[in-house]
């Protein structure tokens, strides 16, 4: 079997020179319950896809200088899409046509972990690369495979920085948030989100865990996870859900006339520019680390640039979890621009090993540590404000001062 799986790999190598294409597989939601996202990432890869192929002078980034690969005599790069509708099992035998049948040398996705982990399996058993960009489950990364990357900070960073950002609003506006809860989805998304706050929190003995809410992966109805938080009255709540559920959750909020100080929501539906639209008014003072906010594109020339691109087939503003997915197509591409060849051995050195330069992040650059784990943090802490995705900690990145305190319903 394991001869037999060099020779696929090989095969694959030596059809990529010959067709000068180079085929990149994505798995991502396009239709099913996530697909409002899925095809949101979609747009911002292609818009990846055309700065690679293309000639972009005006965006700095290296693949933009010259159209295609230069190292692999300008090939191009040819994403090939699967849809996995948020179901693990097919994520799992996409990944497995992707590579057999359409012959791609590495893969990109899957936004939701569930996903991400079996088809991320489905590389390693076939020694591909594969890089995602916004799964943030924290296990993706303990698993010690040897072919994947992760781009977006996963949950355990996010816990960490979610309780720096509460120490940080107690010690500059005297907030005086102590009791904290966390309401997650049943899924690897959630779970691994809330084992996180219960192991994180040791770390900050302020903080004590008040409540521990989860619901079901297809809930359609939330009263008692809402009137359970209620009852705990946590001066903060962390999020681990999709669009859907958040909007949900935020209605019923409203309903019970649940106020808390602080909302904080892990990478997932809150970050979707859906939130806002679904929710107007009742959307502003909700919380979460976000790899990018159109506040920042003012401050950040390239990040417009692509974000220009990327509106024009979207009709909406380049969200964080979006431009992490469009990070990983560049960083795959460049890897293999890097090693000129899309041998994957020398892939995965230049991915083990070569810093890309990311000035689309604040943290400007992407470099995986030993578990795959991009070792700079992409995210800055924001808040909705006016309907606004305002960059609101650290100070360094900040376009508006964070409100520590949810005013009532009533008063909004």
């Amino acid at each position: 079997m394991k001869k037999l799986l060099v020779v696929i790999v090989l095969l694959v190598s030596f059809l990529v020179l010959a067709q000068e294409v180079v085929k990149i597989g994505a798995i991502f939601p396009l239709t099913g319950a996530a697909a409002a996202t899925g095809v949101k990432i979609k747009y911002a890869i292609e818009v990846a896809q055309e700065i690679i192929n293309g000639v972009y002078p005006e965006i700095a980034l290296s693949l933009a200088k010259s159209a295609g690969l230069p190292n692999l005599r300008g090939a191009k790069v040819q994403i090939i899409f699967a849809d996995h509708q948020g179901n693990p099992e097919l994520a799992m035998a996409e990944a497995e046509r992707l590579i057999r049948n359409e012959k791609v040398v590495a893969l990109i996705g899957c936004y939701q972990s569930s996903c991400t982990k079996p088809a991320s399996q489905v590389a390693e058993k076939y020694g591909i690369p594969f890089v995602a960009g916004s799964s943030s489950s924290a296990a993706l990364t303990e698993r010690g495979l040897k072919w994947f990357f992760r781009i977006a900070p996963h949950d355990g960073m996010e816990t960490v920085f979610f309780f720096e950002y509460l120490r940080y609003l107690n010690e500059k506006f005297n907030a005086n948030i102590k009791k904290v809860a966390v309401v997650y989805i049943d899924n690897e998304y959630g779970v691994h989100a809330a084992q996180m706050v219960k192991e994180k929190i040791k770390d900050f003995p302020e903080f004590s865990l008040v409540a521990d809410v989860k619901y079901p992966v297809n809930a359609t109805n939330v009263d008692i996870e809402v009137q359970r938080v209620k009852s705990a009255r946590p001066d903060a709540i962390f999020h681990a859900s999709y669009i859907g559920d958040m909007t949900m959750f935020v209605k019923k909020y409203k309903e019970f006339n649940v106020v808390p100080k602080v909302v904080l929501s892990y990478c997932g539906g809150y970050q979707d520019p859906q939130f806002v639209v679904n929710l107007g008014k009742d959307a502003d003072y909700f919380a979460g680390t976000n790899a990018t906010t159109s506040a920042l594109f003012s401050k950040m020339p390239i990040l417009s640039k692509i974000n220009e691109m990327y509106k024009v087939k979207s009709n909406v503003d380049i969200d964080g979890p979006t431009l992490e997915d469009f990070a990983s197509a560049l960083v795959i591409a460049e890897a293999i621009n890097l090693a000129g060849t899309t041998e994957p051995a020398k892939v995965l050195e230049v991915l083990k090993n070569h810093t890309f330069e990311a000035p689309y992040f604040v943290s400007g650059k992407i470099k995986f540590g030993p578990d795959g784990q991009n070792v700079y943090s992409a995210s800055v802490m924001t808040q909705i404000l006016n309907g606004i995705y305002e960059a609101v900690w650290p100070e360094t990145y900040q376009t508006k001062p964070p409100v520590p305190q949810f005013p009532d319903w009533t008063k909004r």
